[in-house]
């Protein structure tokens, strides 16, 4: 939790602009300053931070992983305040979850995951711009990973920000492609589709991926999606994906298939926060069956898997 809370303080930015003093650190974070001081020499201790004079503080090698930009992006995902950081607070009720099968975040907030994120904008943007920064960290090793341009037209389903289409456009010039979700990344989609000078190429649709998607495109793809559901919703996700590639179109599913540290950590998360699960391959067939679909390829994408279903032709 202090090193939580310094992720949330933002306590390592602080340090690298030059506020290194107890004094500084606590006005600039809005913080008790004796209480601060204490945090800070219990984080000494810790090895996040060091300290040559008394109430001067500065980062260690793993303090950096602290900083907004790092690579591993651990300090927005360590924020309390964030979407993320606030949801792992219910892991406390981990137990209650094991005992029940119900998610811990309602046992601890009230509310399910998806409702608090609608009833908190801050939370929501948090949300959006992590999951944005996790498909772009991504995006190269899954446009990579495959031969999109084998294909006409791709339909990015819960496609966020719209990072992983166009990263997989660029690769494969000769293919269109469109983004599906809710309106507010779908209008984040559409300005950086924009930007990037790819709407010649790419449209947004805002829409949900509960309800029917666009008909006839010949992939769907579903990057970290249905992990976040429990087992009804997914097989209702991949039944919609399903009913628009009709029969001749390919729906690929990319997640954590082989990594199995990030496997079952993964999967007690998604359960706690909103009843999911981080499937397995075994799992992916038996939820794609009943729509008619198989497994016909397993790809590497860095850490990640890309995994094609079709119809049996």
């Amino acid at each position: 939790m202090a090193i939580r809370v310094a992720a949330t303080l933002r306590l390592a930015d602080h340090i690298v602009a030059g506020l290194r003093t107890t004094e500084a650190l606590a006005e600039v974070a809005g913080a008790d300053r004796d209480v601060l001081r204490r945090l800070l020499d219990h984080l000494v201790v810790a090895g996040v931070l060091s300290s040559a004079a008394t109430g001067v503080y500065d980062l260690t090698d793993m303090g950096r992983y602290l900083c907004d930009g790092h690579p591993d992006d651990m300090r927005s995902v360590l924020d309390v305040e964030g979407a993320i950081g606030h949801a792992e607070l219910s892991l406390v009720h981990l137990l209650h979850t094991v005992r029940t099968g119900e998610p811990a975040f309602a046992q601890q907030y009230g509310l399910a995951f998806w409702d608090d994120l609608s009833a908190n904008d801050e939370r929501a943007e948090s949300f959006d711009a992590q999951m944005g920064a996790r498909l772009a960290a991504h995006a190269p090793a899954v446009a990579a990973g495959y031969t999109w341009g084998r294909l006409r037209h791709l339909v990015d389903v819960g496609g966020g920000d719209g990072s992983m289409l166009m990263a997989i456009l660029h690769n494969n010039p000769d293919l269109r492609g469109t983004v599906v979700d809710l309106p507010g990344p779908a209008r984040r989609a559409a300005k950086a589709i924009a930007a990037a000078g790819l709407d010649h190429r790419a449209d947004v649709v805002a829409g949900s991926f509960f309800d029917e998607l666009p008909a006839g495109a010949d992939g769907y793809l579903l990057s970290s999606i249905l992990h976040n559901w429990n087992d009804e919703a997914a097989a209702r996700i991949v039944r919609r994906c399903a009913d628009a590639a009709s029969g001749t179109g390919s729906v690929f599913v990319v997640d954590y298939f082989n990594d199995q540290s990030t496997l079952t950590a993964g999967d007690l998360r998604m359960l706690c926060y909103f009843g999911g699960r981080q499937h397995t391959l075994e799992e992916l067939g038996d939820l794609a069956a009943p729509t008619g679909l198989r497994i016909t390829s397993v790809l590497p994408a860095g850490r990640m898997s890309i995994v094609e279903l079709r119809a049996p032709r």
